[in-house]
């Protein structure tokens, strides 16, 4: 065992943001499609903009997930390959378009 309890506590936290159905979603979405902005995320998950945005926040501090400017608009990717490989694994038995 390994006392690093540091890197325990970023990990845990990292599982934390991750641990809401919304936030997997999201998460799952932006890996499935690439790139994804607010209203998309809104009209697909069917709850109010602020509550999506809230939620991008969460996983944008944590590193999960970036935006991309381009005119007004901001596209969202995610950007942690431990978070890609963890969902992959996650949903492996499950279809893509899931």
């Amino acid at each position: 065992m390994n006392n690093n309890f540091e890197h325990y506590t970023e990990m845990a936290e990292l599982l934390k943001v991750i641990a809401h159905p919304v936030r997997l979603c999201i998460i799952r979405g932006l890996i499935n499609k690439g790139k994804c902005n607010v209203s998309t995320m809104q009209h697909c998950l069917d709850i109010p903009q602020p509550t999506v945005s809230r939620h991008l926040q969460k996983l944008k501090s944590c590193g999960i997930i970036k935006g991309e400017r381009k005119g007004l608009e901001i596209n969202y990717t995610v950007c942690n390959e431990k978070i890609i490989q963890l969902i992959s694994l996650l949903f492996e038995t499950e279809g893509k378009n899931n």
